[in-house]
């Protein structure tokens, strides 16, 4: 059975390309979002087994965001993506109960190793 990814990213080539990645390699998209906010909406009209999330995004960054969802929902996997040398924030998004963090510009191989290993 493949799983059910919602994909957060403010730049819409980005979510795109991980589309793109996840599609081909047998995963179903049920939902993008653009900003922190939309991700929670959508999280919780789709319920979808993972959640793949940009960091900084207008609105509501990704972190706020994941913490809404973890509150809602304790059970989500979410897995946080953002640009070089953000460290901080990767290890905020680590304690605030992300499963993994991948780093862009995205390698297809990491992505998919990710969410294999989030969601098998």
């Amino acid at each position: 059975m493949s799983k059910n990814i919602l994909v957060v990213d403010d730049a819409a080539f980005m979510r795109m390309m991980i589309k793109d990645i996840l599609t081909k390699n047998g995963y179903n998209v049920v939902g993008e979002a653009e900003n922190g906010l939309k991700a929670i909406d959508k999280y919780n009209e789709t319920k979808p087994d993972l959640v793949l999330m940009d960091i900084t995004m207008p609105e509501l960054d990704g972190i706020q965001a994941l913490k809404k969802i973890k509150a809602a929902d304790p059970n989500a996997v979410v897995i946080m993506c953002s640009a070089m040398g953000q460290q901080a924030m990767v290890i905020e998004s680590i304690q605030s109960g992300a499963k993994d963090f991948i780093v862009k510009p995205f390698q297809a191989d990491r992505v998919l190793e990710a969410v294999k290993k989030a969601v098998g």
